[in-house]
């Protein structure tokens, strides 16, 4: 039996090798695998032993010659195949462990690896013999079946690990393919590349989908890595569908708060994919009794995000309400003691969230693609703003009409967002007429509406809806401006004595 061994990743491969030493294998490896394999005193054949030729052009060829690829892709039931390794003096592999270099961490020419993936490709494609192990999570298992199997594993056991190979070097040539996108004059696609690689890989299994009938999952993009995969769930259920989608948009939320308002303490309350509640404070317990206050009732199994530490007075205010998840940097011990009682509340610790390259939906045959609608680059662009009308925002004025836009574009179209003292106290989400989400969030703002500002996400069509809030009390506006009837809708903001900036850029969230 003879296994070749060459990895990038070098975790558990000196055991691996003793062990395979210890069942009879003859070793054959290269590079730094067969350097660490000399460093550990493990017998093996060296791959130019195996071939008769040298390692050429800077270790491009090494691998590539039939006394490898030909020990691995013989047919064992095919005596043809047989008699030809044979009369060259080929000795069958029967596993290759392999692994490659992860090209996205630093791409480069050079870091395209050829002989790694052809081995794998061989050996995957020879599975009903070869065994071929590309991760070394398995190598304890494969250990475990070629012990009880004197040396052979079992046809189920190749298929898997041939599938996972592929998947390895499918992911690795996505990655390749990203980085040349990097150098690809797409302009006549809009900007978009003519074919996607899109490589990703099992990451969680969820406690079910959007309902308790359907099955979920998380995936991520090979070789990529999000704050979900470093995120610590100390406590509570295992996530649903619902919860790690509603999670990841109070997240991204409260952290654009905290860039609208730097240095003071932001929560978001999410229920649905929407904000319910969301504000900013001087201190975190103060930002979530007004994050709370916007909607009390609608917050009832909600989403809690927080971008500071979660203090043993906010702690004992979450325990309280019933939440479904509370996501924060950290907790005091006294807080994630408290928290932690709550049996049924997934407590999470998590880093910050990073900015997608596209957002991806599915559709019928294929995906729709965009880039991804970042409000926070709305906020490095405020030069470009415009007060259109004759009286310009207060200082306080400014700074709602900042949260309310940060707030708003998070908020399903057609969204309004009515703010004042850093606390969105009114939001309607989700209607065809926007005078109709107009109208569910002065309901929800009540008397709070009085001296507050709103955020619209697209234009104001008509200026109804404007009437309606400025009736309700509100005195300043902000909106991206551009329909046909723009001076009818700024007329009325003067009438009203109201305040309105446009943006020049709407955020529609479907």
């Amino acid at each position: 039996m003879r296994a070749l061994l060459s990895v990038y990743d070098k975790t558990g491969i000196v055991e691996f090798a003793r062990s395979l030493r210890d069942l009879g294998f003859t070793l054959v490896s290269s590079g730094g695998t067969s350097s660490a394999l000399v460093a550990a005193g493990i017998d093996h054949l060296r791959v130019e032993e195996v071939t008769g030729s040298p390692e050429m052009l800077d270790g491009r060829v090494k691998t590539l010659h039939p006394a490898i690829h030909g020990g691995i892709l013989a047919r064992r039931d095919d005596p043809e195949h047989l008699r030809t390794i044979a009369e060259h003096g080929i000795e069958a592999i029967d596993l290759v462990v392999v692994n490659l270099y992860p090209f996205s961490s630093d791409p480069s020419v050079e870091l395209i690896d050829i002989g790694g993936p052809s081995m794998l490709r061989s050996a995957a494609k020879n599975h009903d013999a070869v065994g071929v192990v590309v991760d070394p999570s398995d190598y304890d298992a494969v250990l475990n079946e070629l012990t009880a199997g004197a040396g052979v594993l079992s046809s189920a056991t190749r298929v898997r690990l041939a599938r996972k190979a592929f998947a390895h070097t499918s992911a690795y040539d996505a990655a390749i393919v990203r980085w040349l996108d990097t150098c690809t004059d797409d302009s006549a696609l809009g900007g978009f590349v003519p074919t996607m690689g899109l490589a990703v890989e099992h990451a969680q299994t969820l406690r079910y989908g959007e309902n308790p009938h359907q099955q979920g999952a998380r995936y991520r993009f090979a070789g990529q890595s999000s704050w979900w995969d470093t995120a610590v769930q100390h406590g509570g259920k295992e996530l649903s569908y619902l919860n790690v989608f509603d999670a990841d948009a109070a997240w991204r939320l409260v952290h654009d708060l905290g860039v609208a308002a730097v240095g003071r303490a932001a929560v978001a309350i999410i229920k649905h994919a929407n904000p319910c509640g969301a504000a900013i404070a001087d201190d975190v317990a103060t930002a979530y009794r007004l994050a709370h206050l916007c909607d009390p009732v609608s917050a009832f199994g909600g989403i809690v995000a927080i971008n500071r530490t979660v203090t043993r007075e906010l702690a004992e205010s979450l325990s309280g309400v019933f939440s479904e998840v509370v996501i924060a940097p950290g907790y005091d011990d006294d807080a994630l003691a408290i928290l932690m009682s709550k049996k049924n509340l997934r407590v999470i610790t998590a880093e910050p969230p990073t900015s997608p390259s596209v957002t991806v939906r599915s559709i019928d045959g294929g995906l729709l693609v965009q880039s991804p609608d970042l409000v926070v680059d709305d906020l490095a662009r405020r030069e470009l703003w415009q007060v259109v009308s004759v009286r310009t925002p207060t200082d306080r004025e400014w700074n709602d009409l900042l949260v309310a836009w940060v707030i708003c574009a998070h908020v399903s179209s057609n969204a309004i967002v009515i703010a004042t003292e850093g606390q969105g106290v009114g939001i309607g989400a989700g209607q065809q007429s926007r005078v109709d989400a107009a109208r569910i969030a002065v309901n929800k703002a009540g008397d709070r509406a009085v001296g507050s500002v709103v955020a619209s996400d697209a234009f104001f069509p008509f200026r109804d809806g404007l009437d309606l809030l400025a009736e309700a009390g509100v005195r300043a506006a902000i909106q991206p401006g551009g329909s046909v009837r723009d001076d009818e809708v700024i007329a009325a903001a003067n009438e009203h004595g109201m305040a309105m900036v446009f943006t020049g850029r709407r955020h529609f969230r479907h």
